[in-house]
């Protein structure tokens, strides 16, 4: 995904000096990894094993995490696919009927998630209530 996505998408639209950011889970942040980040983000990123440790307890702040992983895994789950292709295909029907409107919930969700943090001063946030 790396290699034959994004990095080829960051340099099509010439895209330099971002931050990369990722969870801690294990098999995101392997050494060999992280090593090829490092070649493309040099220290910009946010990671286990990263220059930035992800945040412990931090709430979900990317559209793909908080929603988007949940609603795919919920219905390619349930119609119990039996091959890769099946469940590829499964993934695109999934994604396909996530209607308009339910983007744009997310999206104007996402931009409360930013507004949240921004007020807490990157604080702990006691209450938050986020819906989609």
């Amino acid at each position: 995904m790396l290699e034959d996505f994004l990095f080829p998408q960051m340099e099509k639209e010439d895209i330099n000096d971002i931050w990369f950011q990722q969870d801690g889970v294990t098999c995101h942040t392997a050494n060999v990894t992280v090593d090829l980040l490092r070649t493309v983000f040099d220290n910009l990123i946010i990671s286990r094993n990263g220059n930035v440790n992800w945040p412990p307890r931090s709430c979900d702040l990317t559209p793909l995490y908080y929603f988007l992983w949940g609603t795919v895994k919920d219905k390619c789950y349930a119609n119990h696919s039996e091959t890769i292709d099946d469940l590829k295909h499964e993934i695109g029907v999934a994604i396909a009927a996530i209607e308009a409107h339910t983007i744009g919930n997310v999206l104007k969700n996402w931009v409360d998630r930013m507004g949240y943090c921004k007020a807490s001063d990157s604080g702990h946030m006691n209450k938050m209530v986020f819906h989609h």
